[in-house]
């Protein structure tokens, strides 16, 4: 099917749909700030509707217009509500505390009122809901798997467990799966051992090592609910009997996962946000910068980027609407406000650099963000020459200090940055607020975001 066709029925199922309900998932790999985004999201558009200029870039789209955007209230939906009250409180306190990590899928919808322009002015307003999908970074890794036989995921897996910098970590584990004998048997004991191993291993990768690219992902953050039994396997090479059983466990884990990406709840996205923490990752080493780029590349080619003709054709079949294909893409790098000013683009460089798009309908960017600011921008002195620095509050310190936190690369970085500590990171609390955050929350890069994924509305 040529490309115009398609691009023609796409349309015709748009209009068909007659949407008003504009869904945006946010999603990125571990500790990447989702919540913090969204909590910076509805508390900035609630505050440009009413009239404070928090989002310049996106005030800019509207012409003048005035948006009216409320909370909007709960549906009959089975997603639960994403906690903006509470999320809210924690920044607006006294410390401000940053919010707790996403810990399962949430729901932060928003109703809004966008007056027409033109010929169409004196016409009521149009209402659409927006809806951003907090979905856990620690899921969108299981994407990959979707393409993955379990032996060649056990390889790899293990290959990747190999490296020297966390050869002592992985020691428990490496010596259980190594010490199994080719034809073990299919043991429920031996499953319990090598899977316990296994996910106490996850989790010290990612606390410790600062590793994000970890498998299945749903070991380090379950659904809710009993796990069923499937979920207990490990990678295990060869195809002996217990080998057999992981097989079988790893491809029904993979069949909940496709059933998860096609359902409703993430598989009917018209945008979609991929967070990344590149500067942390920079900051503790090489190996957790590869993993890092890994599970970018990864994550990237796995997601469903456009619907196929074959979909199309076979949706129009069965009497049914094709399914949606992603709109706009959108890959951010957060912390922003971390780093200088000047070195803030070469932070956009390198996110674009790492990121590989795959090619497909979807139109993509890439953006350097803070959703919640911890920095102002202030110049220092470093060795008698003035430096761009940040100015902010450590945790748990008394007051704010200034920093020169050191050099980002804009590209992948070579030896010579491993070698030297070019980068210092340290954890900033978020700036106070005034008024409890009506006002809105101080940030970086978020309203030239919101302005691309809201293009279409706009």
């Amino acid at each position: 099917m040529s490309a115009s066709i398609l691009s023609a029925t796409r349309l015709a199922s748009d209009v068909l749909r007659m949407r008003s309900t504009v869904r945006i998932g946010i999603t990125g790999l571990a500790r990447s700030g989702k919540t913090a985004l969204l909590t910076s999201v509805a508390a900035n558009l609630l505050a440009l509707s009413a009239g404070r200029p928090t989002l310049p870039a996106l005030s800019e789209h509207l012409r003048g217009r005035r948006l009216q955007i409320s909370v909007a209230p709960a549906a009959a939906s089975a997603i639960p509500r994403f906690d903006f009250a509470s999320n809210m409180a924690a920044l607006a306190a006294d410390p401000p505390r940053w919010p707790a990590r996403t810990m399962a899928v949430s729901l932060l919808a928003l109703d809004l009122d966008l007056p027409r322009e033109g010929l169409l002015a004196p016409f009521a307003a149009q209402r659409r809901r927006l809806e951003f999908l907090d979905y856990p970074g620690e899921w969108l890794l299981d994407l990959p798997l979707l393409s993955q036989d379990f032996a060649d995921w056990s390889v790899a897996t293990l290959r990747r467990l190999e490296a020297t910098e966390i050869a002592e970590t992985a020691r428990p584990f490496m010596a259980f799966v190594r010490g199994l004998p080719a034809a073990a048997k299919a043991d429920e004991a031996l499953t319990a051992t090598g899977h316990r191993l296994y996910t106490e291993l996850l989790r010290r990768l990612r606390d410790e090592a600062g590793w994000a690219f970890l498998q299945p992902g749903r070991f380090l953050m379950p659904p809710p609910g009993a796990p069923p039994p499937w979920t207990e396997f490990f990678p295990l090479p060869g195809h002996g009997p217990l080998a057999t059983l992981m097989q079988s466990r790893f491809n029904a884990y993979v069949e909940s996962v496709r059933h998860d990406l096609m359902s409703p709840m993430f598989g009917d996205l018209d945008g979609l946000v991929v967070l990344t923490d590149l500067l942390s990752a920079l900051n503790q080493g090489q190996s957790a910068f590869a993993d890092a780029q890994a599970a970018l590349a990864a994550a990237a080619a796995a997601l469903r980027w456009d619907g196929s003709w074959t979909e199309w054709l076979a949706a129009f079949a069965r009497l049914q609407l094709p399914p949606r294909s992603i709109g706009r893409v959108a890959f951010a790098a957060t912390k922003a406000d971390h780093i200088a000013t000047r070195q803030r683009t070469n932070l956009a460089a390198l996110m674009r650099r790492v990121t590989r798009i795959p090619d497909g309908g979807a139109t993509s960017a890439v953006f350097s963000i803070a959703a919640v600011r911890c920095t102002e921008d202030v110049v220092e002195t470093l060795a008698g020459r003035p430096v761009s620095a940040v100015r902010g509050r450590i945790i748990g310190e008394p007051r704010p200090a200034r920093f020169y936190p050191g050099e980002v690369p804009d590209h992948p970085p070579d030896a010579a940055f491993w070698q030297h500590r070019f980068l210092a990171l340290p954890d900033f609390e978020p700036m106070r607020l005034p008024d409890a955050g009506r006002g809105g929350i101080p940030q970086l890069g978020l309203d030239s975001l919101l302005a691309f994924l809201l293009m279409d509305v706009l």
